[in-house]
């Protein structure tokens, strides 16, 4: 509960108007023998986790849930070009440090985090991974994750989401 696959399912409902009973699964990866055999219909994943086996046919991509198509997956169409809009559950992975670090050290790490991600073979890893690089500074990583607390705020508010579930 509450996993970004749980988050973008309940946004999915929302913004789709349809019914979609949650499953609760502790993340992807045990979810996909059941996914490949049927017992479950779709889900929300990751692109990471799910890339290998949309590229050997096993699953078959939808719909992208990000504002534009995947550059891994481009013949893949957005929610947005099937007529939805308000919809954005693009994840990402960051770097984080904790409360009062000193700023010599958050300088250093984010200056070497962007030096590595700059890295032509890390950078077609990644892709080839489905990722797409982008190494804010960390105050730009800050205001994004602080731009997004309202939404999903509301929208698990809205969901009736608890940590008790």
């Amino acid at each position: 509960m509450g996993t970004p696959s749980h988050l973008s399912a309940e946004l999915f409902k929302s913004v789709v108007g349809v019914h979609i009973q949650p499953v609760p699964y502790r993340g992807i990866p045990p979810l996909l023998p059941d996914l490949l055999a049927g017992r479950v219909t779709m889900t929300l994943p990751n692109m990471s986790v799910v890339l290998p086996l949309v590229r050997e046919g096993k699953l078959r991509a939808l719909m992208a849930m990000a504002p534009a198509r995947p550059a891994m997956l481009p013949d893949v169409p957005t929610l947005v070009e099937a007529g939805f809009t308000g919809f954005d559950t693009t994840v990402w992975f960051g770097l984080m440090a904790p409360a009062g670090t000193p700023q010599p050290i958050i300088d250093k790490l984010y200056s070497e985090t962007a030096r590595v991600l700059a890295q032509n073979d890390v950078r077609k890893h990644l892709q080839h991974l489905g990722m797409e690089i982008v190494a804010n500074t960390p105050p730009q990583f800050a205001a994004m994750i602080k731009s997004e607390i309202p939404q999903w705020a509301k929208l698990i508010k809205d969901a009736g989401i608890s940590v008790n579930e």
